[in-house]
């Protein structure tokens, strides 16, 4: 007997004729799917449970092999060559630009700290996700809002007056508890190119 074959129950009160008086090997298939002697229904069960349970352990395997290739691909942003994102002269020292890398990504936000320097950080502040922007820290520079630790340039976050350091993207004052994920940047020929991300954001 091969292992699909049906079982005939071997007690002939426990037997059940079909309709037509053919054997169980003749019938077609649905009155072998569904059969009312309760042996051979119990082989069917035990068949269908197997393959459902193979069935549900492979997409399993599957469904988390996607996850975790994803989750690399994401954090794997490319540094070779860059996107170009902003001219060098196009921006004034403490100035911002929106722009996203990678594509389809949230909005990131880009600051000329310098002569030749640029920094660039998720522009979603880490607490409620409300937009950061480039603030003077001291007064007289012709900012809305003034950072508590006075001074140069940061990032504030004014919904609920949250502020990040604008070298490291660490958060100074206010609610937020966690760095903005940073984008490295790189000049070359007059042009910012943003080059890949740190700190998971995508």
């Amino acid at each position: 007997m091969t292992p699909h074959a049906p079982q005939t129950p071997l007690d002939p009160e426990r037997r059940t004729k079909a309709p037509d008086g053919r054997p169980l090997d003749a019938q077609p298939k649905w009155r072998r799917d569904f059969p009312i002697d309760w042996p051979q229904d119990e082989y069917v069960g035990r068949r269908d449970l197997v393959k459902f349970i193979v069935l549900t352990s492979v997409a399993f395997v599957v469904g988390q092999g996607y996850i975790v290739a994803k989750s690399i691909g994401r954090r794997r942003v490319p540094r070779v060559g860059g996107v170009a994102v902003a001219r060098v002269d196009e921006l004034a020292v403490g100035e911002g630009k929106t722009f996203r890398y990678p594509e389809g990504s949230t909005p990131r936000l880009l600051v000329r700290t310098g002569a030749a320097s640029f920094v660039a950080y998720d522009q979603a502040c880490t607490h409620l996700m409300c937009p950061v922007v480039p603030a003077a820290k001291g007064e007289g520079h012709g900012a809305v809002a003034v950072s508590p630790d006075g001074g140069g340039l940061a990032l504030h976050c004014p919904c609920h007056n949250g502020w990040f350091d604008l070298e490291s993207g660490r958060p100074t004052a206010g609610p937020p508890r966690r760095p903005l994920p940073r984008v490295t940047v790189e000049v070359r020929g007059g042009t910012v190119y943003a080059t890949g991300v740190e700190g998971g954001a995508a």
